[in-house]
């Protein structure tokens, strides 16, 4: 069609006038902005001439009674224009607008074009609408009304949120809290920052949530539950070696309810045990790609929510049963406690579990003495070889849910035991073991790496220098290449030891049963994929786990406000001091007493607890 000047038009949903003419563009003039545009991205509405763009969107139609319109069109479909004649009279280019926003809101008709015909709706399904619209409306009065109220609560007024009618609304927000989506309507409406931090400080206010729920394995797709895909009972059929006749121990802490690997000796020979879910756990099998999406067990204070079933346990556990299936790897040494050989094998095995506690015990027994031996003269090598060494204080955190109440919270300190060491470096062994037999044998595998740590020429004595010594160390790298570990003092080094209890483990326990079977392999790109992906899960579930733990001691904090504590120094920063907290075995800074010397003990106290921003505040107690 032909346009003129000071014609209305509709340009994506808005109105405008045309306003000039450039070639075969037509020159609109919108609210905010003048644009060319082509014919067919504008609809007529009004042929004008109109006086100005404000008098339209100024403009407010009369009252209408678009049923009795309906009922006179019915059986017809109008043009938009023959509506608005019928309701308001002859229409005005300056009505245009609004009398369209008002017809095309209506139930009674369905507009999709001021130029296109209009369908006439039936009583019913305009009645329906009506309805649908009123109940619309009034939920959002309601909705509006919580939002006032939610703003009264967080700046202290009384007449604030009503738990028995404001649920409905809290779990929008709870659902930001727990991570599930980033938005919320009703925190935006409020003026609260749409964070999960400022949702869970809404939920503790309002009294929705209690201090002690913990949201952050959710945040990161963590659950409290375990896996939930069952797993194939073992085949038994398969050939294993039966090893029940050697002495086999699984030393772990005294909470320790998942054993995955043991220790035996057997004439100048070391066998390291490890359980062998991946006899049954097939790569890409339900119950693997379910262990992958996990990508490790989280251990949290409430317990473990496991990456395998529950059944795992049943099946693979060592120690749980009298005999127990293991992929077992056979370790011969040199003279100098290097590893000169090494073999897999699928075995059965008799182990008895003994704490950290008991091993230390006996461990200048008959049975245990070899192992601790081994065990020197293994951190003797790798010493030589620039292994770095960091003791700092360790906690365990424990919450008792079983009690009728509130959940207690336990924070217990882990002493050092000459057992813990040793078991450490039989697990190194493995480690190192597994990743020789692999590279020997042209296995595409998990190797972990680490680059030479940036250490200082002089470092500290006490917990100052330890505390240097880990902020100096680099990250991990995990890969197919084998590489130096140089933390740990290795030439070469694998993580095959939890199989139950990290994916990566996992997997490499599949690619070991596949040579040992003879079958194909998994090639490097293979490896790289299920590696990749279950680290991924897995740093998630690490940093579940360190603010779980930041949660629970935040809860005990509050719960005991006159709480005084020991801090050491262990750098110094100007007024400032980086101070670490071995009861909690926490890291903070603090302002500094005057003359403060590296590895002091000071007084603290706590102050400022935030639980949903995961904050605290300490400070010298005078």
């Amino acid at each position: 069609m032909k346009y003129a000047l000071h014609m209305v038009v509709i340009h994506k949903s808005k109105p405008a006038l045309v306003s000039g003419f450039d070639g075969d563009k037509i020159e609109i003039t919108l609210k905010d902005e003048k644009k060319k545009v082509r014919e067919k991205d504008i609809e007529l509405l009004h042929a004008g001439p109109a006086r100005s763009l404000q008098e339209l969107l100024n403009a407010k139609p009369g009252e209408a009674d678009f049923q009795e319109a309906a009922e006179f069109f019915r059986g017809s479909e109008p043009a938009f224009s023959e509506i608005a004649e019928l309701v308001w009279g002859p229409l005005t280019p300056e009505l245009a607008w609004a009398a369209w926003q008002t017809v095309a809101a209506s139930p009674w008709f369905e507009c999709t074009s001021p130029e296109a015909p209009v369908r006439v709706r039936d009583a019913g399904e305009a009645l329906a609408l009506i309805r649908k619209s009123e109940k619309k409306k009034g939920e959002e009065e309601d909705r509006a009304a919580f939002v006032g109220r939610l703003s009264r609560t967080m700046a202290g007024k009384e007449d604030g949120v009503d738990l028995t009618v404001d649920a409905q609304w809290l779990q929008e927000i709870e659902a930001l809290a727990l991570g599930k989506t980033d938005k919320s309507r009703n925190l935006k409406d409020a003026r609260i920052p749409v964070t999960p931090q400022a949702a869970h400080s809404v939920l503790l206010k309002t009294g929705f949530w209690n201090l002690e729920r913990n949201p952050f394995p959710y945040r990161h797709g963590h659950g409290l539950s375990s896996a939930q895909v069952a797993i194939t009972e073992p085949d038994d059929r398969a050939e294993r070696l039966d090893l029940t006749a050697l002495a086999a121990w699984a030393i772990d802490n005294a909470w320790s309810a998942d054993p995955d690997d043991a220790v035996s000796f057997d004439q100048g020979t070391l066998w390291v045990h490890i359980a062998d879910p991946a006899s049954s756990i097939s790569s890409d099998t339900p119950a693997d790609l379910e262990a992958r999406q996990r990508g490790a067990t989280l251990y949290i204070p409430e317990g473990a929510a496991r990456m395998l079933h529950d059944q795992a346990l049943d099946y693979f556990a060592l120690g749980l049963a009298p005999v127990s299936r293991a992929l077992s790897f056979r370790i011969e040494f040199t003279e100098t406690g290097a590893i000169r050989e090494t073999s897999v094998h699928r075995t059965l095995v008799s182990v008895q579990r003994l704490t950290y506690a008991q091993a230390s015990e006996r461990m200048d027994s008959t049975e245990l003495a070899p192992l601790f031996a081994i065990a020197r003269k293994n951190m003797e090598r790798r010493a030589a070889a620039g292994a770095v060494s960091i003791e700092l204080p360790e906690i365990h955190l424990s919450v008792d849910t079983d009690t009728e109440g509130t959940p207690q919270v336990h924070i217990d300190a882990i002493h050092s035991e000459s057992a813990a060491d040793m078991v450490r470096e039989m697990m190194l062994l493995a480690g190192e073991a597994a990743a020789r037999f692999a590279f020997k044998h042209g296995i595409p595998f998990q190797y972990v790496s680490q680059e030479s740590p940036s250490l200082p020429r002089d470092i500290p004595h006490g917990l100052a220098g330890e505390y240097r010594k880990r902020r100096s160390m680099k990250s991990r790298k995990v890969g197919t290449i084998p590489s130096d570990h140089a933390g740990l003092g290795l030439g070469m080094y694998s993580q095959v030891t939890s199989p139950l209890r990290r994916y990566g483990d996992l997997v490499a326990h599949q690619q070991l049963h596949l040579f040992l079977d003879g079958k194909k392999l998994m090639d490097t790109d293979e490896m790289l994929e299920r590696i990749a992906a279950g680290d991924s899960a897995a740093r998630e579930c690490t940093l579940a786990e360190r603010e779980s733990n930041m949660h629970w001691i935040l809860v005990y904090l509050s719960r005991n406000p006159d709480w005084r504590g020991e801090a050491v120094i262990v750098e110094l920063n100007g007024p400032q001091a980086t101070v670490l907290i071995p009861e909690l075995a926490q890291e903070a800074r603090i302002h500094a007493p005057a003359d403060t010397q590296l590895n002091d003990r000071i007084r603290i106290r706590a102050g400022n607890i935030s639980i949903a921003d995961q904050s605290v505040t300490f400070t010298t107690d005078a």
